[in-house]
């Protein structure tokens, strides 16, 4: 049901009084929500609700009783949804995909497509990074193109781990994996543990980087927060260090680089799909 610009919460507090087992909000006019501030979960200008209802309930009787609780909403639209094992279902379109000349990322215990691939071994979950998403694909490529073996990489805003994983695979002797969502650190731990490299991973919501913490710094977060950490990311990348700087559009980089410039030689460094990644090295002091 096309909820316009109404107020969800209602819709949804009836829909599961009625029996629902679940319900979904989605974006009914393609108006993408990028950048929310710390703490705000904000909705689309126009809003489509799916409630879903366990099967064999009457369509009929979900119908009279959205229009006696729900008073002046369209008419539903009923779909039957097939049984499937969902927890398979992904696999039809995530299979092993490469990053670089190097990195291979492989779900459901497939194999690489090369011998010598290093492998992670994902698959999707709760939190974010599969590397299906440009930014995250962006990340991936650029750590398999540096020389990380015996340094010390810190992944701030870690989501799945994958980007920890990765330097970690690729032969860093320490990963400080940071994020400050619960479920993040979580998946980040199950993925480090799935593909043996959780001894080599500090695991952590500390905000608070230690100075000269890092020989490398990832960060696929979000240009507002990219911005505001700048003098927390100069002070923890030790002096000829590197930087790789991704969840941000092309039209977001020039605010994110003059807030970097000062302490890194730094510049867009891979674009695609409209997302840039930003690549530098820790001037001296």
């Amino acid at each position: 049901m096309d909820l316009g610009a109404r107020d969800p919460a209602p819709y949804e507090d009836a829909l599961f009084a009625i029996g629902a087992v679940s319900v979904t909000l989605e974006d009914a006019a393609d108006d993408p929500v990028l950048e929310p501030a710390p703490g705000a979960t904000p909705l689309w200008p126009t809003v489509l609700l799916k409630a879903l209802f366990d099967q064999g309930t009457d369509p009929a009787a979900i119908a009279s009783a959205i229009e006696r609780t729900l008073p002046g909403l369209p008419v539903p639209r009923f779909e039957i949804v097939a049984d499937q094992a969902w927890e398979r279902v992904w696999l039809r379109d995530f299979h092993p995909m490469r990053f670089g000349q190097r990195l291979w990322v492989c779900p459901g215990g497939q194999a690489a497509g090369a011998r010598d691939a290093v492998r992670i071994e994902l698959d999707p979950g709760l939190a974010f990074g599969t590397g299906t998403h440009p930014t995250t694909a962006l990340c991936l490529e650029w750590l398999d193109a540096q020389p990380l073996a015996g340094r010390e990489v810190v992944d701030y805003g870690c989501g799945s781990g994958i980007l920890a994983i990765a330097a970690a695979k690729l032969g860093a002797d320490r990963v400080d994996a940071v994020d400050i969502d619960p479920q993040a650190l979580i998946a980040t731990r199950e993925n480090a543990v799935r593909n043996a490299v959780v001894d080599r991973l500090n695991i952590s919501s500390a905000r608070r980087l230690e100075p000269g913490c890092a020989d490398v710094l990832v960060a696929n977060i979000l240009a507002g927060p990219l911005v505001e950490l700048a003098p927390a990311f100069a002070a923890a990348v030790r002096p000829q260090g590197l930087l790789a700087l991704s969840g941000l559009l092309a039209e977001q980089a020039d605010a994110v680089t003059a807030a970097y410039r000062p302490c890194f030689d730094i510049d867009t460094t891979m674009t695609r799909d409209g997302w840039v990644l930003l690549g530098g090295r820790r001037l001296a002091d």
